[in-house]
């Protein structure tokens, strides 16, 4: 393990400040600055303009009240147009009229259909898990039918307690590849990880086996140059940035691709809260101890990331894509053993809070507990009564929650939470080594999903997500072994401790709180 030198941080931030992307964050600076600076300005003038800002106004006002999504987010945006009138309307409109989402959406609907004949649904597998379990047999329902994601069977799962038993896993499935190898992560970081596994692919390359790889534009800002796409596309690896971040103000800038999906040949595939950067397998200590979880599929799942990770390569794409060359061969027969299996995605565009809607079926059919690991929890009235409404009806409901934060405010905000859980019956422990940065939720022995999706709204509502639901397979028990290892490991916070808080935490973390749709 190694800690970052303070010399080595210096260097990375003059690095970043005078390099494009900070040329790229200096521009978009000004551009927001000259926007408000223009609306001061016409506030000036405000007595001639005043009438017409308060129709306006009131107009956007009436629209947000009637309009469909999370109250959460309808009320920060009446916050900002009655606290800031003219800022406020005038930016609410600037977001509204964006014409990149509305690309993205019909392009990503488009791929949908593009998609399906490689998504359709096994009868047999339906008509058994209404004999099995009726309420997960209407998840496979609605998963199935208004998104797309079958249920599967006939696929062996591998669950991973920690990024490095993943990325060992990884390493070594990467090098058995012999057809292609899929890639699509939120975080990318030069380093021992990273490193090892782009020799592997460069290895795989010179085989004749097809790479492809894309990762969010975030990274660009501070984790590698501008340029990198370029630099790993001279070893023959296809790469692409997922809308990287422009010189210029837009909302699609907004919803990174937080996905982390690995696929090998159709026959393997990786999901979790695992990125590709040291500290997510201890290489490097940031906050503690890094708690992260993951799993493996082999078998017919694999598709479903094959489609997925197709689906967002090909948006801005132009050429057709041979969908059928990378189709996962189907194990005949069923094994009733491996259970049922059903990796799914979440897209801010598609109407749909499928990572919400899947926490919200293994709460509302828990018959003894719910487990869950969650590095964020900035959450709707909607999950909080959720998961009180759980825990008043005897079910035991727990959530980890990392000890060491990575992000200060988004930690002060999850307190404020604290007192309503806690007091609803919900039991909030803190994993004292370090930051939890895992994506559990686990059940009665029976059900989990492991995955990409935190409890926050960026998460729920505006990111790229994956994840896996698992039902009657024997992972689930070492899902649930872990999370009682871990919970050994924690501090339990009481009632008598949040009320201890100092004045300014209290005060930080609500007014930080107002703004939570935007954290």
């Amino acid at each position: 393990m190694q800690n970052e030198a303070p010399g080595t941080a210096k260097k990375g931030l003059f690095r970043i400040i005078f390099s494009r992307m900070g040329i790229i964050f200096l521009l978009l600076m000004l551009q927001i600055g000259v926007f408000i600076g223009t609306t001061i300005y016409l506030t000036e003038y405000m007595a001639y303009i005043y009438g017409a800002f308060t129709i306006l106004g009131i107009i956007v006002l009436i629209y947000i009240i009637n309009s469909e999504g999370n109250p959460a987010f309808k009320m920060t945006w009446m916050l900002c147009v009655l606290a800031l009138p003219v800022i406020g309307t005038l930016f609410y409109l600037y977001v509204k009229t964006q014409f990149g989402t509305r690309y993205m959406k019909h392009r990503l609907a488009h791929l949908r259909l593009e998609t399906a004949p490689y998504m359709e649904q096994d009868q047999d597998i339906v008509d058994a898990i209404w004999a099995s379990r009726s309420a997960n047999a209407q998840l496979a329902y609605y998963l199935s039918n208004q998104l797309g994601f079958p249920t599967y069977r006939n696929t062996q799962v591998k669950y991973f307690p920690l990024g490095e038993d993943k990325f060992r896993a990884m390493a070594a499935e990467l090098k058995k590849a012999r057809k292609f190898i899929f890639l699509e992560y939120f975080i990318v970081e030069e380093g021992h990880m990273w490193n090892t596994i782009l020799e592997i692919l460069k290895d795989k390359v010179r085989e004749g086996v097809e790479v492809r790889f894309m990762y969010d534009g975030m990274c660009a800002i501070s984790m590698l140059p501008y340029n990198y796409p370029e630099q790993i596309r001279r070893y023959g690896i296809k790469c692409k940035m997922v809308s990287p971040v422009k010189p210029f103000l837009s909302t699609v800038q907004n919803n990174r691709d937080h996905r982390k999906i690995c696929v090998i040949d159709g026959m393997v595939g990786f999901t979790g809260g695992v990125n590709l950067a040291d500290e997510y397998i201890n290489e490097k200590v940031r906050f503690g101890h890094w708690k992260d979880t993951a799993v493996m599929l082999k078998g017919d799942a694999v598709q479903s990331l094959t489609m997925m990770f197709l689906q967002m390569w090909n948006v801005d794409e132009r050429r057709a894509e041979g969908y059928s060359k990378y189709l996962t061969e189907k194990t005949p027969g069923l094994r009733r053993e491996l259970g049922y299996v059903i990796p799914y995605g979440d897209s801010p565009f598609d109407d749909e809070n499928v990572g919400e809607e899947v926490y919200f079926h293994i709460l509302n059919h828990a018959k003894k507990y719910v487990h869950i690991m969650t590095p964020y929890l900035i959450i709707d009235n909607e999950m909080i009564t959720t998961l009180t409404r759980a825990a008043k009806s005897g079910i035991e409901v727990v959530i980890i929650m990392p000890h060491i934060p990575d992000k200060w405010y988004a930690f002060a905000v999850a307190k404020t939470y604290y007192k309503e859980l806690i007091e609803g019956g919900v039991q909030i422990y803190e994993y004292t080594p370090g930051f939890v940065h895992a994506k559990i939720f686990v059940s009665d022995d029976d059900t989990a999903t492991v995955g990409t999706i935190n409890l926050d709204y960026r998460s729920l509502y505006l990111h790229f997500e994956c994840g896996v639901f698992i039902y009657n397979n024997s992972e689930v028990d070492k899902i649930e072994r872990d999370f009682q290892r871990t919970l050994v490991k924690c501090h339990k916070v009481t009632l008598m401790e949040v009320k201890k808080r100092t004045m300014l935490t209290k005060i930080m973390g609500q007014v930080l709180r107002l703004f939570a749709p935007l954290m």
